[in-house]
């Protein structure tokens, strides 16, 4: 009876030790968006974060945990500095930190976190969805995993590791930027131009999910409507040979209900795990911009006849494919038939959160502003964002195309050409090499779930771009259901679906191909400075400037005009630059916080409209 006293008043300090005080406020006195006064440090992103694969039970970890920063060589901080707020980074304003981490030195986190006693006899998995860049975690002092990667998830059976209802969480981070190997996107140590502030840490939610011993862990979909079928990829872990897994569709609809389908089965299939599940159809409500239909999706193993795990997710009924007109042309089609593709360059950066949005309204707000500007595609550009972001897509209707982060900038020198099979590959090592496939390979396998995802784009111009038909056919090869872009706007190769020029300000063709569908990957750029909404009051740039909205959009609207005639001599798609303000770079369809729509929507929308009804 003492003993066990003893252990639980041990407990009760442990717990007590981990719990940060809630006295957080912003750092720093950059603007921020109106979501960041919404931001509760007791429970930030409290969402379910991973929508299309939800189980009923889970705990979300995100909120204040204690930080270091100290010496690389450190087992352990000497001492702690403060809280941080998770899952903001570091340097962001909403971490309540605001710091840049030493080229020496590495950041840590404490947490203790409570395992609920009804999970007792479960597996515990730990879930980090996105940590920059390279992280060891520790569990109950215990070194639990070690992952390098700042855009795929950390999954962590952390079952052997626990102590009981208690637990502590340590976490080391080490992050070079641009003087490493790694995949870092628009960040680097000195920010300039279009160049961006670090994000070191934890970016994305930190939770953790109970499961059986035998569980569902992931799924991806493939769509035939000529057989009006479709196909469930499931992969499981730890299961019998005598377990079974049944693969349910559920009726779903258009947009938001679309997660909360009605229980009608539509379909199943049942088969030995690990198996690839048809689900054959009747009539199929297809998938689109402009009607985003959703089947509700169960997965079940059962043992001796009874379900020890259930997840429940969506699937969309499209596919996407290369077709030619009837002047021979090359086009991207959706569902069989030619659609043109037009978006805006999406970096997916905030001022108060960096990589991270402030909150789920944030992130969501970005994508129905893009549907009333009348787009139908995104293109994310050289960062991965959270699931939750993917599910809106899928709910809102909008095409995405997928960028690698780059591995390292060559902007603007010799590597870069404008002219089919010509270009020289960067001089990239083995060690980046295998750094880049590895974290390519991750993106890829942990979105194509996604039905929105309709194009992986392996480089961007030519940065760092190498042996460009080997990735191209590794890229394929890994998913074969969705078209490659080779390297948009970067060295010309002749391989994958999609041939991607650059030109800014207004669209132009360099030339075209009939191998190929010929793509705008980038125009645009047009930069109006909004006081009271900037990152820096001075040295703020756009591809051209103007001070004026309404003179910027006659300016647009005058570019889709240049840009009709072009989808009629053979561009099938179209990116405008950019989004929202970053930083520095003012030519955004609204101001970095958000606050300001620079251009009319509803004229910029009806010119959209003109254009894509042009093909």
């Amino acid at each position: 009876m003492k003993k066990s006293l003893i252990i639980s008043i041990a407990a009760l300090f442990a717990a007590i030790a981990c719990s940060p005080k809630t006295d957080w406020a912003p750092a720093g006195d950059h603007i921020k968006t109106r979501w960041a006064a919404e931001v509760n440090p007791l429970k930030p992103w409290s969402e379910y974060p991973r929508p299309n694969m939800v189980r009923d039970e889970w705990r979300s970890l995100n909120g204040l945990w204690r930080y270091a920063i100290c010496s690389r060589e450190a087992v352990q901080p000497e001492a702690w500095d403060g809280q941080i707020l998770v899952p903001f980074a570091v340097e962001s304003s909403l971490s309540g930190v605001g710091k840049t981490v030493p080229s020496d030195c590495a950041l840590w986190y404490k947490a203790g976190f409570k395992v609920p006693r009804k999970w007792n006899g479960d597996n515990l998995l730990l879930h980090f969805d996105a940590v920059d860049y390279e992280s060891d975690i520790y569990i109950n002092g215990k070194h639990a995993a070690h992952h390098t990667g700042g855009y795929s998830p950390i999954i962590i059976d952390a079952t052997e590791y626990l102590n009981g209802e208690v637990n502590e969480l340590l976490v080391k981070v080490i992050d070079d930027t641009d003087d490493a190997v790694q995949p870092r996107g628009k960040q680097v140590n000195n920010p300039q131009g279009i160049w961006y502030t670090p994000v070191t840490g934890i970016w994305q939610s930190v939770w953790m999910e109970p499961v059986k011993p035998a569980y569902v862990k992931s799924y991806y979909t493939e769509t035939s409507l000529e057989s009006s079928r479709l196909i469930v990829c499931v992969d499981t872990e730890g299961v019998l040979d005598e377990d079974r897994v049944v693969v349910e569709l559920l009726e779903g609809a258009v947009g938001y209900d679309a997660l909360k389908p009605s229980k009608k089965v539509v379909a199943k299939a049942m088969g030995t795990p690990d198996s690839m599940f048809f689900i054959d159809l009747g009539e199929v409500h297809t998938w689109s911009p402009d009607s985003p239909y959703l089947y509700g999706l169960r997965i079940s193993v059962l043992r001796d006849g009874k379900a020890i795990d259930v997840v429940e997710g969506y699937a969309g009924m499209r596919e996407i494919a290369v077709v030619e007109d009837e002047a021979g042309i090359k086009r991207m089609a959706l569902n069989g038939e030619p659609l043109f593709q037009y978006g805006p360059l999406d970096q997916g950066w905030w001022p108060d959160g960096l990589y991270t949005a402030p909150t789920d309204e944030a992130l969501l707000y970005d994508i129905t502003t893009t549907r009333e500007y009348g787009f139908n595609m995104i293109r994310k550009h050289i960062k991965v964002e959270p699931a939750r972001w993917f599910t809106h897509c899928d709910r809102e209707g909008i095409l995405v195309w997928q960028d690698m982060p780059c591995l390292e900038d060559n902007h603007l020198n010799e590597w870069k050409f404008t002219q089919p099979n010509d270009g020289t590959d960067y001089p990239v090592t083995e060690e980046q090499k295998a750094v880049y496939y590895k974290e390519w390979t991750d993106i890829i396998n942990e979105h194509r779930a996604y039905p929105c995802v309709v194009v992986w784009v392996p480089f961007n111009e030519a940065w760092a771009q190498f042996d460009t038909e080997k990735v191209v056919e590794y890229t394929k090869n890994l998913d074969p259901t969705r078209l490659v872009n080779p390297a948009s706007g970067g060295n010309h190769r002749n391989c994958g679906d999609i041939l991607d020029m650059h030109h800014y300000p207004e669209p132009y063709m360099y030339f075209k191909d009939p191998d190929h569908c010929v793509v705008l990957g980038e125009y645009g750029g047009i930069g109006c400075p909004v006081e009271g909404h900037l990152w820096k009051a001075d040295n703020n740039w756009g591809y051209v400037k103007f001070e004026d909205f309404g003179v910027v959009t006659d300016k647009y609207v005058e570019f889709t005009e240049i840009l009709k005639g072009l989808v009629k001599e053979g561009f099938s798609a179209a990116v405008y630059t950019q989004t929202t303000d970053v930083e520095i770079e003012v030519n955004g369809l609204m101001t970095y916080d958000r606050e300001i729509d620079k251009l009319d929507p509803a004229r910029v929308s009806a010119a959209h409209k003109s254009v894509i009804e042009s093909m």
